[in-house]
């Protein structure tokens, strides 16, 4: 079977280097909860992170993966002073590595949303001369949304051009990070609570549905956002969010379920979980199930063999493993 992965991440040097600064702001626990000296759970070494040849290949033949989609690590965080340069630099190197390998590696734009305009012309070359299949933009930006108006740009670009965002949790707010999460606990604890635990996805979650109350998706409503982690807990609460949240409330055209089933597409995200994947087959379908590992953060061993376990009539599985992928991302296939 022919197996398409979409959350799969590449570490650029560059790029963590002008992030450093950032994200010690945010989290100055960041870093040891994510060593791999810490012996928990998402902690590759820098050499899997940072390959994009042998070894990387090599693991994807070993387990059953046809082709990875490549993802720069967060590029949110760069200063603007540097930022589309940087990031112009490390989607250059993933576009070398989709040419050395093109059976093998597909790629999404990180942008430099710290300037909004330049994160939108970089998006048009990606997709334009590049031929990339979408982006990933890793949560907030300076402390926000995407609905901000400055970020329009970006929005409109990636409705006009057809691709999705593939919108990837990141560390939460500073302040946020803060109020929610430190308070009174291990700070290694705490890190890992306001990220791969949890806050991660809680984050990442609200993230969309302010899109959705903002009014994003009204403005353009072919925009199609990916979810990782089974929809980031939004799945399990849409019953209720329709209900607390009915649109002669919110004024908007259609009701959050229905931005949710007709605006974003949902993958696993390595949580090879079957309640989770039964959850979601009953709430959302499988039309907008796309698969993901997470790799190098969760290991390639087991994923397809979870999907092939899985119960799913074969059509489905075909569709989930590489259908649904190359319909929403064109390029593949």
């Amino acid at each position: 079977m022919k197996i398409i992965t979409i959350e799969e991440h590449v570490l650029n040097p560059a790029v963590a280097q002008a992030s450093a600064a950032t994200a010690q702001q945010i989290s100055p626990y960041w870093a040891a909860a994510f060593s791999p000296d810490s012996g928990l759970p998402y902690t590759p070494s820098r050499d899997v992170l940072c390959d994009l040849d042998a070894g990387r290949i090599a693991d994807m033949d070993k387990h059953g993966i046809t082709v990875q989609v490549l993802s720069n690590l967060s590029t949110q965080q760069v200063p603007a002073d540097v930022a589309a340069d940087v990031v112009r630099s490390a989607n250059d190197t993933l576009a070398d590595a989709v040419r050395r390998h093109p059976d093998r590696f597909a790629a999404f734009a990180a942008l430099p949303t710290t300037v909004p305009y330049s994160a939108a012309a970089e998006l048009d070359r990606c997709v334009g001369d590049l031929g990339f299949v979408g982006t990933m933009i890793m949560g907030r930006t300076e402390g926000e949304f995407l609905s901000a108006e400055r970020f329009d740009p970006i929005l409109r670009a990636a409705a006009r051009l057809e691709v999705p965002i593939y919108l990837h949790p990141a560390l939460p707010t500073r302040v946020t990070s803060a109020d929610n999460y430190e308070a009174g606990l291990d700070p290694i604890v705490a890190a890992r609570f306001a990220s791969a635990a949890w806050g991660w996805h809680s984050e990442t979650g609200i993230h969309f549905l302010n899109l959705v109350l903002s009014g994003v998706f009204d403005r353009y409503p072919g925009l199609q956002v990916i979810l990782g982690h089974w929809g980031e807990m939004i799945p399990w609460f849409l019953d209720r969010l329709d209900e607390a949240l009915p649109r002669r409330a919110t004024k908007l055209e259609r009701t959050i379920g229905d931005y949710v089933r007709q605006n974003s597409y949902y993958t696993p995200a390595g949580m090879f979980t079957e309640p989770h994947l039964r959850f979601c087959v009953d709430v959302l379908g499988t039309d907008r199930m796309i698969y993901s590992v997470d790799y190098p953060f969760v290991g390639n061993d087991g994923a397809v063999d979870f999907l092939l376990r899985s119960g799913l009539p074969e059509d489905v599985k075909e569709d989930i493993a590489h259908r649904n992928a190359e319909r929403l991302l064109r390029g593949l296939g």
